[in-house]
């Protein structure tokens, strides 16, 4: 389905992929529980990309955008062009200044914990897919419990729960005990889970849970429905909304991504801003976050790799989200090696994870039944490792960014 990604469909049984085919749902209908809310981003985003002629610019028009004080979303696509390459150092620079400004030498630090790793879609690229023939675990609550012990003592105020997405193993009321339990160690927690309505937003807020990201993976729907073959996942504008939803539930933040490499990455990435854009015109109390994850090999297809992202890319992505966006929080995971992350919080990243595992049950070692990992890492350092770098390349580590009084 895409060749040039690498994304090795092999692993597709013939058998499960003909019956896959003959029952697949309408992947931009809503399903009877998923709730439609009134808003009119997706349209817009969806006609901001496709009328997004990149190949059109031109080095003026790069030139033009760096002068400006305030990057307008013209010059947001400028930057995002072919032609804003040969002016990467100079976007570097003013997106280094832009940061400095807004965050001085502060990078925030946390990391993530995998609960669960069951999950009901079929998406060919990622490794907790439902027909991907890998371990599964849930963690209990008292395995829960004896993870997030073992994490704090690291220092982290901030982490982020993740599960597979399954409801049937991970429902709404087990993420929300998840949340009760981080609440005796850390200060501000986040999800990344499968989307939900707002009511259910609101009862994982009043748990304790502060922001939520969902990666729309891709925002070219067309690709997208070859890249998600069953599964709730499947439903692209249910998706899409999961932020908005959020925001009215309660959330006080919400995180944006395009897993970059799964389509025209700058697409993906004018699209990915541009939502960010229009929801924090509609609620501006909300606390905007960008991730920058690029595709990663996982367990079985050790061939997936991202096409035509690479770090030169990764970097103008970065800060043009930056110049664009100049007080959003921009974390850079550990799918990226320690020197590019290293470079990134130097320039324009702010939030960074440290002491990682995407396995489940790995901190505390106790869990009797492990889980295997979403995907492989890049950057294996240590929460005191991470600590001691940020602090020698001249940066502030900071363990969180919120305070409840």
């Amino acid at each position: 389905m895409n060749k040039d990604n690498h994304i090795n469909e092999s692993i597709i049984n013939d058998e499960v992929r003909a019956e896959l085919k003959k029952e697949r749902i309408d992947y931009m209908a809503y399903l009877p529980d998923m709730e439609v809310i009134p808003s009119d981003i997706l349209d817009k985003v969806i006609a901001d990309m496709d009328s997004y002629d990149y190949d059109k610019y031109t080095a003026q028009d790069v030139q033009t955008a760096l002068s400006h004080d305030h990057i307008t979303p013209e010059d947001f696509r400028a930057l995002l062009s072919p032609a804003a390459l040969p002016f990467l150092e100079q976007i570097a620079q003013k997106a280094q200044k832009t940061t400095k400004r807004f965050f001085g030498n502060s990078i925030y630090m946390f990391t993530p914990i995998y609960i669960a790793n069951y999950c009901e879609n079929y998406c060919i690229y990622c490794g907790f897919n439902c027909h991907n023939k890998i371990k599964r675990a849930k963690l209990n609550y008292d395995e829960i419990d004896k993870e997030m012990q073992e994490i704090a003592k690291s220092g982290l105020q901030e982490i982020l729960i993740l599960t597979g997405e399954s409801r049937k193993q991970s429902s709404i009321e087990y993420i929300g005990e998840a949340c009760k339990i981080a609440k005796k160690y850390f200060r501000v927690i986040g999800l990344e889970i499968y989307p939900l309505n707002t009511d259910e937003y609101a009862y994982l807020q009043k748990c304790g849970a502060d922001y939520v990201t969902v990666f729309q993976e891709t925002y070219n729907s067309d690709k997208y429905e070859t890249l998600h073959l069953a599964g709730h996942k499947r439903i692209f504008p249910y998706r899409f909304y999961a932020q908005e939803r959020a925001i009215r539930g309660g959330m006080r933040g919400v995180g944006f991504a395009a897993l970059l490499g799964l389509d025209d990455f700058r697409k993906d990435a004018l699209a990915t801003g541009m939502h960010a854009y229009y929801l924090q015109q509609k609620y501006p109390h909300a606390e905007i976050a960008f991730s920058c994850p690029r595709l990663r090999p996982i367990i079985n297809n050790d061939k997936i790799n991202p096409k035509d992202v690479h770090e030169a890319q990764l970097l103008q992505v970065v800060c043009a989200y930056r110049l664009f966006m100049p007080s959003a929080s921009i974390t850079i995971s550990t799918r990226e090696c320690a020197r590019v992350r290293d470079n990134l919080v130097n320039i324009a990243t702010t939030k960074i994870s440290a002491g990682v595992s995407t396995a489940i049950g790995e901190h505390s070692q106790e869990s009797e039944d492990k889980g295997d990992a979403q995907f492989e890492i890049a950057d294996t350092r240590s929460v005191d490792e991470v600590y001691h770098d940020l602090i020698h390349n001249g940066l502030q580590p900071v363990m969180a960014d919120y305070l409840y009084v």
